[in-house]
């Protein structure tokens, strides 16, 4: 029997989703909330942010890494966000 290989599925842009978590008074969190803006708008991809210090859970799990980001809610990067490795994975 050959083996049974899975392509990963494509999927639109319209159906990902970029999520940033962020906190308040974060030079950081703005600068990638830039990137992020500009990228999902290029791409018409739908973003949203979260507060961590409105998520106790979010606190816990990334308050060392602020700002974080998140692929259809699997982390993408930490601290600095690169525009060309956001692009590409929203695209492949």
């Amino acid at each position: 029997m050959s083996p049974i290989f899975r392509r990963r599925a494509t999927r639109a842009p319209q159906e990902r989703l970029v999520t940033l978590i962020r906190k308040p008074g974060c030079h950081l969190c703005d600068d990638a909330q830039s990137v992020i803006e500009k990228v999902c708008a290029d791409l018409g991809v739908p973003w949203e942010q979260k507060d961590i210090s409105q998520d106790p859970q979010l606190h816990d799990q990334y308050w060392e890494q602020i700002p974080v980001v998140l692929v259809d809610g699997a982390q993408h990067t930490f601290w600095r966000v690169d525009e060309q490795r956001l692009r590409k994975a929203l695209t492949e």
